[in-house]
């Protein structure tokens, strides 16, 4: 898990992260703890998952009295 500035686009070959971890919050065990930023080739991902942030949680509904 890690943090994109965009979302990469149809011509891109690589994936900039910032901030990878696990999802538990914890360091991961094939890169070093002090790591901040990590590129990734587009060709050897599987899926992009996009976790939803706080303002995306927030639900609108309308209630009927």
């Amino acid at each position: 898990m890690c943090e994109l500035d965009q979302m990469p686009s149809l011509s891109d070959t690589i994936v900039i992260g910032k901030n990878p971890r696990k999802r538990d919050g914890k360091d991961m065990a094939n890169i070093l703890p002090n790591v901040t930023t990590v590129i990734w080739p587009i060709s050897r991902m599987t899926f992009i998952e996009i976790v939803p942030t706080d303002d995306d949680e927030k639900v609108i509904s309308f209630v009927r009295e």
